[in-house]
């Protein structure tokens, strides 16, 4: 029998969830309300914001209403990506479809290892996956969701690494004297020597090869590279193509690099954790043309897909491969004898939040035609955005954009300062890179919801801080 405290703790979660529906969407409506507006300038320091947003935790709880208040006042201080004043990241605007199913998520709290417990978000998974599988043109293929592009290339790596050594998974790395290398461009993603470093390979074996004039991997370079560390007694195993790089937005010549892992026997691995959204698209899919020859394939579709971080995949060329390198038993949780109902079996974690279901649900609603349009109108942004910078005489454009990243400056202004003002004063949030040799702003055009007016309102901000500035060299940085 229930004793009457049991029965009070119940009902007061009971109550206390149904008002916590309720402020959501309080708090959500506050949220819309004001995100397009300048954002909250940052010329508090975090020990004061600490203090004045009230974040200490303290012995004693406080009540719902007190702790709503709270939340509404730190999501006020918070930056919002889905803002038209917001170009910081590879990521920007809001599906709302991936929205609702992301809001819904909490609700079943499921985790993903096993269909006993998540039921049809097993099956969703699945659907998912075997779309983009399809996409991408691994016909024999299969895929997992990871927590974000870094822990899909780091699975990649492992994979890459466990099949050219063999037993390295029963026996490990001791007294192999073997020395792995990885290739990736120098304008690739820093993920991939941390992840050298992190499975024992060494950030040091991985080789940065240089690019060509429109930021793409040379080639030739890599052949090189391959070739010295060859005679050196190295054993080149893994060449990594990039597909829309961090800051140029470039892509790297997936077909000619296919080649060139093939002749010296490497895993060949794409990391389209950004750009890898266009083979969604009929019109930009020639970006990353040969993909379909990779070993591996990374993509994020909470970058140019718009869907809730996080969203991220690794997809691979051959049935099995997953189970094969990630599999452990546990009899406490696999209990069906259909390991293809059970996820946990080809992933790299046990425990794993449902973030199939937001990807489906924005899927759903937009259809690979919907998907195909958001990419288009991506590219659009980028090209009125180019045409805007070309034709004002303040500004300089760095390279012609390969896709969605423009990357310019103001004459004689220090790009590095220009952005530091526009986000301290909360006018903008964009953010700065180098490109030969000179700090740039770098423009992400991810928002398909940025009108023109928006993208005015951009360059006056840039313009009117260029202009609070003193003047500088022009340089190249350094």
């Amino acid at each position: 029998m229930e004793s009457e405290r049991e029965q009070e703790s119940i009902s007061k979660t009971a109550d206390l969830t149904e008002l916590v529906i309720a402020a959501l969407s309080h708090l959500a409506s506050s949220r819309l309300a004001t995100e397009h507006q300048p954002f909250v300038p940052s010329e508090h320091s975090p020990s004061d914001l600490r203090r004045e947003l009230g974040i200490a935790l303290a012995e004693h709880g406080s009540s719902l209403e007190e702790l709503v208040h709270k939340l509404e006042r730190i999501l006020a201080a918070t930056p919002s990506s889905s803002s038209r004043r917001f170009f910081n990241q590879l990521f920007g605007g809001r599906d709302p479809a991936g929205l609702l199913a992301e809001m819904l998520t909490p609700l079943a709290n499921s985790s993903m290892y096993t269909y006993k417990v998540a039921g049809p978000a097993v099956l969703i998974e699945r659907e998912v996956i075997a779309r983009a599988l399809q996409k991408l043109g691994y016909l024999e293929g299969e895929g997992m969701f990871s927590p974000g592009g870094s822990l899909s290339n780091l699975t990649a790596m492992l994979i890459a690494r466990n099949e050219k050594l063999g037993d390295v998974r029963e026996t490990g790395l001791e007294g192999r004297g073997q020395r792995l290398t990885v290739y990736l461009s120098d304008q690739g993603h820093y993920s991939i020597r941390k992840s050298a470093g992190m499975l024992g390979l060494g950030r040091n074996n991985v080789r940065l090869v240089p690019t060509d004039a429109n930021g793409s991997m040379d080639r030739a370079a890599a052949r090189h590279l391959i070739e010295r560390d060859r005679r050196g007694g190295a054993t080149p195993f893994m060449l990594v193509a990039t597909t829309g790089t961090t800051v140029l937005g470039a892509f790297d010549p997936i077909t000619e690099l296919a080649d060139l892992a093939r002749e010296f026997d490497m895993w060949l691995h794409v990391d389209g954790a950004f750009g890898g959204s266009v083979m969604l698209c009929d019109e930009y899919r020639h970006l990353i043309e040969g993909a379909g020859r990779s070993d591996s394939f990374t993509w994020n579709a909470h970058k140019m897909m718009g869907v809730p971080l996080s969203c991220s995949m690794l997809l691979v060329s051959r049935r099995g491969l997953l189970r094969k390198h990630l599999d452990e038993p546990a009899e406490y949780l696999f209990q069906s004898d259909d390991t293809d109902l059970d996820p946990g079996r080809r992933s790299i974690q046990c425990g794993r939040r449902n973030d199939a279901l937001k990807l489906w649900a924005a899927w759903q609603l937009h259809g690979d035609a919907g998907f195909a349009r958001r990419i288009e109108r991506q590219f659009a942004v980028a090209r009125r955005f180019t045409s805007m910078i070309e034709n004002d005489p303040e500004l300089i454009l760095a390279k012609p954009p390969q896709s969605i990243n423009v990357c310019f400056r103001v004459k004689g202004k220090s790009s590095r300062d220009i952005c530091t003002l526009l986000d301290r004063t909360g006018r903008l949030k964009i953010g700065f890179g180098t490109v030969d040799g000179r700090d740039v702003i770098r423009m992400v055009c991810v928002n398909p919801d940025v009108a023109e007016r928006d993208l005015r309102t951009v360059l006056e901000e840039i313009k009117s801080a260029a202009a609070e500035l003193p003047p500088t060299s022009d340089a190249p940085a350094g």
